[in-house]
């Protein structure tokens, strides 16, 4: 809606993991180049962890993205499946063709096993990537396990990529999947923007989707936007957004801190960590309220039951 009236191509906050959007902090650097290590070396399973909104998804379709013809992937986004599911997912993923029969584990490992063959005697590589991991059953944990085995003497035939939010490693870490948490060699935890990233990452998808970078985001209100946002990217694009259509909406060209306090008012109580004017968080003045009326309530109770069920004031 707001795009032209700013001279933008398209949305540059849409919540689409776009990867031309993918701004490359120095921890989603290191990241990235984690997993490009771990795939050109074939090191097996790699887990890359976050909370929400970090960029995981975002960073996942990067990857995929920047992998040549030499490498055959597969992404599974629904991880609530049965194993026997997950098998079929994946074949499907990677192209494998079924004969007919009735689907099962061994025929969809077998199928899955001489495509991986054939790929490797063609001298590529297959990354499979399975994104929200942490919803993944037990016993489908236990599967991917499995699929480990696929291998040379030398080599892993397939390269597998866990990513989800901090309740993976929980989930890795009990004993009854131990042996699958020993064979992660590479581990990566997304944190939220550091300050100052917030600032070029802001600026870095305005530039994608204008193609330059522009002034139309204030320098004061950044540090608003961090404060607001705790620098998770999912959050800074929600408040930007909905900044953008503010500024619309009142025929303004800048987004300045009065526009970015309307935005995140009209985006909701989740997202009120914005200073107030007077350098208290809006939310933590509210539970001091809060406190402060429990506490005048309970007084005067307490009033109430040591006058004999009269009110102080009407003795």
């Amino acid at each position: 809606m707001y795009e032209a009236c700013f001279g933008l191509k398209e949305n540059p906050f849409t919540l689409s993991p776009d990867p031309r959007y993918l701004y490359l902090s120095p921890q989603h650097r290191e990241a990235l180049n984690c997993l490009i290590y771990g795939i050109h070396e074939k090191k097996g399973f790699m887990v890359i962890t976050g909370g929400i909104g970090t960029g995981k998804t975002t960073l996942c379709r990067s990857l995929l993205a920047g992998l040549d013809g030499s490498v055959a992937t597969a992404l599974i986004f629904n991880p609530a499946l049965s194993d026997i599911e997950l098998l079929k997912t994946i074949n499907q993923e990677f192209g494998v063709r079924m004969g007919r029969g009735r689907g099962t584990k061994k025929r969809y490992l077998d199928a899955l096993n001489g495509f991986l063959m054939r790929n490797f005697a063609d001298g590529r590589n297959a990354v499979l990537v399975i994104d929200e991991a942490q919803n993944l059953p037990h016993s489908v944990m236990e599967q991917i396990r499995m699929l480990s085995n696929l291998e040379t003497v030398r080599e892993k035939l397939i390269q597998i990529i866990l990513m989800g939010q901090p309740e993976l490693l929980r989930l890795l870490a009990l004993p009854s999947l131990r042996q699958l948490n020993e064979r992660i060699t590479v581990r990566y935890d997304l944190k939220p923007l550091a300050r100052g990233d917030v600032r070029r990452y802001i600026e870095h998808r305005m530039a994608t989707a204008s193609g330059q970078a522009d002034g139309i985001f204030a320098p004061g209100s950044y540090g608003l936007i961090y404060r607001a946002s705790r620098g998770i990217p999912r959050r800074i694009n929600a408040i930007c957004d909905r900044a953008l259509l503010v500024a619309y909406g009142r025929d303004l060209r800048t987004v300045d801190r009065r526009l970015v306090r309307a935005a995140i008012r009209d985006i909701g109580p989740g997202y009120l960590t914005e200073v107030g004017s007077g350098g208290v968080h809006r939310s933590v003045f509210e539970i001091i309220v809060a406190v402060l009326l429990w506490t005048v309530l309970l007084l005067a109770g307490y009033g109430y039951l040591a006058g004999g069920g009269k009110w102080p004031l009407l003795k």
